[in-house]
């Protein structure tokens, strides 16, 4: 089955990559009076070596964030953030106890605030750079988590189980809490569709792990919740926690 043909959306439009060109004029073959060729030369290099310049400089930023857990649901995912907005989400959840996994890829927009916070942290962790792992032996595993970052002028990895750097701890439950949230959403789309008796539990467990810190960017799923909770063949109380959620994401965004 293509999960993907049947998700709340696909914000596949990701932004363009910006080739920065420009027509440069030819190198006379005679030099004009008064201006000699090296001279023309050197012009040129230097026009050359602004436009590198100003393509980098338009690179956006990319922080990534990957867990591998055998044995946990799912046992893989990552999540890629650019700061210039798309964002990207692949894991390979089950959507039935009895399957093997059912890959999932989603790309989405996520909300301004979250993106600025994800880099704020970042920065505090000196973009991943050096050892950010504990490395004691007697902590129990909790999975094998990388987190990268990537831009112009920097291009940083780090692998770790668990990491004493408060501001790693915070990024890696933001990321954690984001994975429960589209897991909740693709769930929903698949009972929504083929087992409608299914989204009272499915609504009830996302509703209690909403009241904690257990949900990061409730509005990414949205559309899916608007869709259940306008859905008059689906009996009321579910319809009724799906609204809930809704009310809850844009309560979050004021």
């Amino acid at each position: 089955m293509n999960i993907r043909s049947f998700f709340w959306h696909n914000l596949s439009g990701m932004t363009p990559s910006k080739n920065v060109g420009a027509s440069v004029p030819l190198v006379p073959t005679s030099a004009p009076a008064g201006r000699s060729r090296p001279h023309n030369l050197s012009l040129l290099l230097l026009m050359m070596i602004g436009l590198q310049v100003a393509a980098r400089a338009q690179e956006a930023a990319v922080v990534t964030f990957t867990l591998d857990f055998p044995g946990s649901e799912p046992s893989h995912y990552a999540i890629s953030v650019s700061s210039d907005g798309p964002s990207s989400y692949d894991s390979n959840g089950k959507l039935s106890p009895d399957s093997e996994g059912d890959p999932f890829q989603l790309d989405f927009s996520m909300s301004p605030e979250t993106r600025q916070k994800v880099f704020e942290l970042a920065e505090r962790a000196h973009y991943f750079q050096g050892e950010i792992d504990s490395r004691k032996k007697n902590l129990a595993s909790t999975g094998r988590k990388t987190l990268t970052y990537k831009d112009s002028v920097r291009n940083a990895r780090a692998t770790y189980n668990y990491s004493p750097v408060a501001a790693v701890q915070q990024i890696t439950q933001l990321f954690q809490s984001l994975s429960a949230t589209l897991e909740f959403g693709r769930r929903l789309q698949y009972f929504h569709r083929y087992q409608k008796l299914a989204l009272d539990e499915e609504l009830k467990r996302m509703e209690g792990a909403a009241t904690g810190t257990g949900l990061e960017e409730i509005g990414a799923v949205a559309p899916i919740l608007r869709a259940i909770a306008n859905d008059s063949s689906v009996i009321n109380p579910v319809r009724a926690r799906a609204q809930r959620m809704l009310e809850r994401s844009n309560s979050v965004k004021q």
